[in-house]
This record gives C-alpha cells, sequence and structure tokens, in this order.
C-alpha cells in the first residue's frame, strides 16, 4: 500500500439480502490497492457501512464500482429501513488517513461525484468539507425528506445537484441519489440500552446532539418526550432551555445568546423555519439544543439485538469523543430507570481515539497512564462495553494501530531472540541487543513509577511520577522499534555492500549506497543512545522519589540504560571508518564522547542514590 492512505466509507441501503451485500462488496474491492476493512450490515435499519482503505486514485476506482453495482442491484422504490435514506449508495464519504489533506479528499469527492452524475446518471450531492454552498455542509439538510422528497427536490432549483440529472426519471426512481463528501474521522457509535422502547432511545438521542428537539414544558421528568411542545404564538417567544418567555424573536435570541450561548435564530434556520414571515413562525415549536457538537444521534430498536439503540455519528472525536457521550448517556438512562450495557463501533475506530479513552477512564480510577498502550486500549474496550452485543476484533476494528511485521526480532521469546544473537550471523547484533537493554531500562523506570502511583502519597506527586511512567513508555516503545531498525539498516547496507561494481557508473552508485546505507547505519545506534540515555535520566529521578521498596530497581534500570547508551556508542564510532565526509566524522565522534561521559557520571550518581536508599532499610 502507497504512503498515501485514504479511508472511504460508503453506505449502502440494504443490510438484509447477502447476495447484493456481497456483490457490492465484490465490486468495491475489486480494484488493486483497496481493503476492503469492514462490513457492517443491520437488518432493522437495512442499511450496510462498508469501509475500504487504500491509495487516493484505487479508492476512487473501487467506490465508483460499488456505487454503480448498487445502482444495478437496488431498487430503492421498494427499500424501507429504520435508518434516514435517499440513494442505492446513501453516502460516500471520503477521509485522510496518511499522506493525504483534506484538500485531497474534497477534490476526490468532486471528482468522484461528476463522474457518478454523468456516467451513471445519478443526482450527486456533495456535503461536508466538499460542500457547493454552506447550508449543505449538513448531512442532515442535504438529505431532508429523505428518498421521498427527491420529485419534489430535484424540480426545485435550490434544491438541485451538485453532478446529474435534475428531473426525477425512471432511473433515480431506482438508484435515488447519492451524498459525497470529504470529512474528518467519523465515529459510527452505537449505545446499547436494557429495553426494547425506541421512544426511550430517541429521548435521550435528542438530548445528546447539537441539533435538539422541539422544546416542551410540564411533564418532562423523567421521560421528555412526555411534556407539552411549546410554540410560537404572537407576543409569545417561549425558551426551549428555560421559563423565559420573550415578546419578539429578536428579544428571545439575546437571551439565548446572553443565557445560554446559543443561536436561537441559527436553530431555526438550521429547521428549516422562514424567519423573514413571521406569520409562518407562529405555530410552530422553539428549539432546545443538545449537548455535544459534532453529534448527531437518533434512537431505534435492532431486531438482531432484540434492544434499543443510541445510534450516534461523532465527527470530531477530538473536541466530542466517545467515552464522553457515552458517560453522559449513562447519565441520562440512569434518570430514566434505563442502564446502558454496553456500546459498539460501526466500521472502525481510531487507536488515538481508544487511547483517549482508555486514559480517560484510567484517570477517573486515579491510574497511571503511564503503562503499555495495548493495556491502555484493553481499558477502553472493557470500559465501553463493547463486547456487549459482539466480539470487538481489536486488529480489524482500530484504524492506525501499530503492527509489527511477523518475521520482526521483537516478536521472538526472549530464548529465541538470545538464540538469534548467539548464531553466526552478523545481525542481529550488539546495535539490537543496545537498543533491547535500553528498552529494558526504561521499561523498569515506568514499573517504579507506577509502583509509586499506585500509593498515591499526593496529588502532586502522582502527577509527577504518572507524567514520568508515560514518558518512559515512550522511550521504551521507540526503542523496541530501533531494535529490529538497527539490524534492517545494517541489511540493508550489506545489499548495497553487493552491488555491481564492473563499470564506473556502477562503482559510483554502489559508493553512494554504501554511504547513505552508513550514514543511516550511524542515526539508528546514535538515536538508541540518546533514548536510553533519556531512559536513564528518568532512572534517577525515580530513584529519588520512588517507592522505597522499588528503589533497587530504579538502580538496574539506570545500569541496563547504561548499556544502551554506550552500546549505541560502539555501533556508531565502528561504522564510521568508511565515512568518507571528514566533517561528518568528527561531529559524530564528538557526540558520541558527550553521550557516554553524560551517561557514566548519571549512572554513577543514580546507583549512589540507590545504594544510600537501601541503607535505610538496614
Amino acid at each position: 500500500m502507497s504512503n498515501k492512505i485514504v479511508e472511504c466509507v460508503p453506505n449502502f441501503s440494504e443490510g438484509r439480502d447477502k447476495k447484493i451485500i456481497d456483490e457490492i462488496v465484490e465490486a468495491l474491492g475489486s480494484v488493486d490497492g483497496v481493503d476492503v476493512k469492514d462490513v457492517d450490515p443491520g437488518e432493522a435499519t437495512n442499511r450496510t457501512v462498508i469501509t475500504i482503505v487504500g491509495s487516493p486514485e484505487a479508492v476512487s476506482e473501487g467506490a465508483f464500482r460499488g456505487i454503480k453495482k448498487a445502482s444495478e442491484i437496488i431498487d430503492m422504490s421498494k427499500q424501507k429501513g429504520a435508518h434516514p435514506r435517499m440513494g442505492a449508495t446513501d453516502v460516500c464519504p471520503f477521509v485522510p488517513v496518511e499522506g493525504v489533506t483534506m484538500d485531497d479528499c474534497v477534490e476526490l469527492a468532486k471528482l468522484l461525484g461528476k463522474r457518478v452524475g454523468e456516467e451513471l446518471g445519478i443526482p450527486v450531492y456533495l456535503y461536508e468539507y466538499a460542500a457547493s454552498t454552506e447550508e449543505r455542509r449538513n448531512l442532515a439538510i442535504v438529505r431532508r425528506g429523505e428518498y421521498e422528497a427527491l420529485p419534489q427536490k430535484l424540480s426545485d432549483p435550490t434544491g438541485g445537484p451538485d453532478f446529474g440529472p435534475t428531473e426525477y426519471n425512471d432511473l433515480v426512481k431506482k438508484a435515488g441519489a447519492t451524498a459525497i463528501c470529504a470529512r474528518e474521522f467519523l465515529i459510527a457509535y452505537n449505545v446499547n440500552l436494557n429495553t426494547t422502547e425506541k421512544k426511550y432511545a430517541i429521548d435521550i438521542a435528542f438530548e445528546l446532539r447539537l441539533r435538539g428537539r422541539s422544546a416542551r414544558r410540564g411533564n418532562i421528568k423523567p421521560f421528555y418526550y412526555k411534556g407539552d411542545i411549546i410554540r410560537f404564538a404572537p407576543d409569545f417567544f417561549p425558551c426551549g432551555s428555560c421559563d423565559f418567555n420573550g415578546k419578539t424573536l429578536d428579544e428571545l435570541e439575546k437571551h439565548t445568546n446572553s443565557e445560554h450561548g446559543y443561536s436561537i435564530v441559527d436553530m431555526l434556520k438550521g429547521e428549516g423555519y422562514n424567519l423573514s414571515d413571521m406569520n409562518k413562525i407562529y405555530g410552530r415549536p422553539t428549539k432546545k439544543p443538545g449537548i455535544f457538537p459534532y453529534a448527531k444521534a437518533i434512537g431505534w430498536f435492532v431486531d438482531d439485538y432484540g434492544i434499543a439503540q443510541i445510534s450516534i455519528n461523532l465527527t470530531n472525536y477530538y473536541v466530542t469523543p466517545p467515552q464522553l457521550v457515552l458517560e453522559k448517556t449513562r447519565e441520562f438512562a440512569a434518570d430514566r430507570g434505563l442502564i446502558v450495557t454496553g456500546s459498539e463501533v460501526v466500521g472502525l475506530i481510531p487507536y488515538q481515539a481508544m487511547l483517549i479513552a482508555g486514559k480517560y477512564y484510567l484517570k477517573k480510577q486515579q491510574k497511571s497512564t503511564g503503562i503499555p498502550a495495548k493495556d491502555i486500549v484493553e481499558i477502553a474496550i472493557r470500559s465501553m462495553g463493547f463486547n456487549d452485543v459482539s466480539r470487538f476484533e481489536a486488529e480489524e476494528k482500530i484504524i492506525g494501530m501499530p503492527k509489527v511485521s511477523e518475521n520482526a526480532l521483537v516478536k521472538l521469546s526472549v530464548a529465541d531472540f538470545v538464540d538469534e544473537v548467539s548464531r553466526d550471523s552478523a545481525a542481529p547484533g550488539g546495535g539490537s541487543v543496545a537498543a533491547m537493554a535500553g528498552s529494558v531500562g526504561a521499561g523498569l523506570a515506568s514499573m517504579v513509577a507506577n509502583l509509586t502511583a499506585n500509593k498515591y502519597e499526593s496529588e502532586e506527586k502522582f502527577i509527577k511520577v504518572v507524567a514520568l511512567a508515560e514518558n518512559a513508555q515512550n522511550i521504551k516503545d521507540n526503542l523496541v522499534k530501533a531494535i529490529d531498525e538497527d539490524t534492517d539498516a545494517f541489511n540493508e547496507y550489506i545489499a548495497a555492500k553487493r552491488m555491481p561494481q564492473k563499470t564506473s557508473q556502477q562503482q559510483k552508485k554502489r559508493n553512494d549506497a554504501i554511504q547513505t546505507g552508513l550514514k543511516k547505519a550511524i542515526q539508528i545506534p546514535l538515536h538508541t543512545a540518546q533514548l536510553s540515555l533519556d531512559g536513564l535520566k528518568l532512572s534517577k529521578e525515580i530513584a529519588e522519589i520512588g517507592n522505597l521498596a522499588s528503589v533497587s530497581d530504579a538502580g538496574v534500570g539506570a545500569q541496563i540504560a547504561l548499556t544502551g547508551v554506550i552500546g549505541g556508542v560502539l555501533n556508531v564510532l565502528i561504522n564510521l571508518g568508511e565515512i568518507a565526509d571528514e566533517t561528518y566524522k568528527e561531529q559524530m565522534k564528538s557526540r558520541c564522547v558527550d553521550l557516554e561521559s553524560q551517561a557514566k557520571e548519571l549512572a554513577e550518581r543514580t546507583l549512589k542514590i540507590v545504594k544510600d536508599r537501601i541503607k535505610q532499610m538496614w
């Protein structure tokens, strides 16, 4: 797969017929370079969400083939389901993952939209970052009225598509319309309730989503929907968030802005209210916003699971992360006598979102977040109940999770790694062993910090040792990577040495490759030495303030981190012999002297601190 990676998550209006779903999946994955990551059909919603990733060109072609196939085998005039929809391919978003900008994805959306409109005769609406107008950024507005509204929408000059036909013909009747966009990563997130009552799920969903709901008063607790809708009338412009009643819309607008921090005018415009004619507003309900920006939510009953669910789209997980939505849902559910039994991710969830969630729950438990990343992910999975209704396979569901190749050195057991080092091959050698030593040293520093955090002597000390543990984990992880990087760099250098050298051109090419390979073979152990020194500094710091019972571990960590520094330095020096650039050689020599000097001094001071503290136990 190329360094440029795009995710595409087309949603198809069929979730029941496996044959149709399989044909669409086959079409999407028929392009070289496209990886079908997830297929998530829903019987009640009659909708399938499919996630593909790959290079921009491959993913665009795959998406086109999927849209084409769906238009051929799905008949929208006969389609029914719980999920809003307006076409056989309802939405088709492009998401930047790696080496790709949002502007790149906007261009992909526009090119695909033009092609679908012209070649397939399907009306295409652009939304989110690709939207042609500000109003059309919102999918809910683009899809308003759903499939059934297409005849009227297409005949309205303001409702016409960005690409494709503007008349309602037989082809459109069958395929409907498609919305294509570029957007940030969307987490499709469902929260499960211990009820079969769809109204209860809807009631909570409307509290969560920023769009909110029609405002009510009276019997609104515990179930808000049971209250009486409050409507605008002459000289009566009520607030949906409190008991205030204004005499004009301007008066209400000032109130909602100053007291509640939102614009009722913007909310009403978003709901399609014509604010130029007050007579058309009288009798219509006022609105009350929900809690979370970047959250769209509805409630439904899922036959597959036999429960009611709150279905939520989170379009910016940094601002509105799933764990905060889940915790607020748990509060709303408890107020209504309900229980959240778990939650599920439809499609994929970013690795960073899982780390953020795991750390959130660790902090709530007053536990250290300076633990291995896989443990943090596991905390998130358990805390959010991802295994409630189906098995959550982390390697399949989490995008961006670091992966280690099966033949990597770090995949070996300790015994197998030592055996591999002992064989009569030059790699893995001292550079990989130095990186391993440094990683173990940083790991011990983290261990002592975590043990100290568990004692929780004071808030100030807790924060300090947790930060130290997190830093040590980061150093450890980077040194673990260097175990294989050092061997890989040496192998590249050997490959350069074996290049042909019969002609002067071949000799130059070989010499250039050798010099490049040598510098890479130098930079990696140099990085190992620096990281090991950083780990040694943490060993000294935790030796001073860590639990007395674990201070010996900090001392061992310092000594093995020192080995990481010295080992890295030795591997830099031995590779300098063939370097032609004298200035570079002198710089490296000077750097090595400095690193070794600092490390030896730090290790000696740390050892003294450790021994002095151990004497306190005698």
